[in-house]
């Protein structure tokens, strides 16, 4: 999957909501640029391509993609939950800017959740151990079939190909 690829072909009403985001924040913009680049790098080292499925690879991708702008975004914020708040609206605005399936979409939500979920629990510690445990919990991601599955794993990823 080509990120820039799926926003140039966004509606034009969303791609402005999005580049408004990030003009409003300048100071954010290379941290989350850093944590996308950085997260894709990682996938795709342990994935090689096959991380944009809907598999375990996309669940690590997108939980690893939401912790790594929080904590990027922790170093010029210097407040945890506003840096899960900026990574929530950044993110949840992409998923709307990309126009998924109802349940690749919600599926993309719950992990991005997730992710920033984790990294509450990694605030304090190496980038590398928060990346480890993400990696490690990708392992036993529950596999869902319909929107409504995603209600029974509120704090695991989940995926839907094999």
């Amino acid at each position: 999957m080509k990120i820039w690829t799926r926003i140039r072909n966004s509606n034009v009403k969303q791609f402005f909501k999005l580049s408004l985001l990030l003009a409003k924040h300048p100071l954010l913009i290379i941290p989350t640029l850093d944590a996308t680049k950085h997260t894709f790098e990682l996938c795709t080292s342990f994935y090689g391509n096959n991380h944009g499925k809907s598999n375990k690879g996309n669940a690590f991708r997108h939980s690893l993609w939401n912790a790594l702008i929080c904590k990027k975004s922790l170093k010029r914020i210097k407040n945890k939950q506003k840096s899960v708040f900026w990574a929530q609206k950044v993110t949840d605005l992409y998923e709307m800017v990309t126009q998924n399936n109802t349940l690749d979409e919600q599926m993309d939500l719950q992990n991005n959740a997730v992710g920033r979920l984790y990294f509450l629990n990694f605030t304090d510690k190496d980038e590398s151990e928060m990346i480890h445990f993400i990696w490690e919990k990708s392992k036993v991601a529950e596999k869902i079939r319909k929107t409504e599955d995603i209600k029974k794993y509120p704090s695991n990823m989940v995926y839907i190909v094999d």
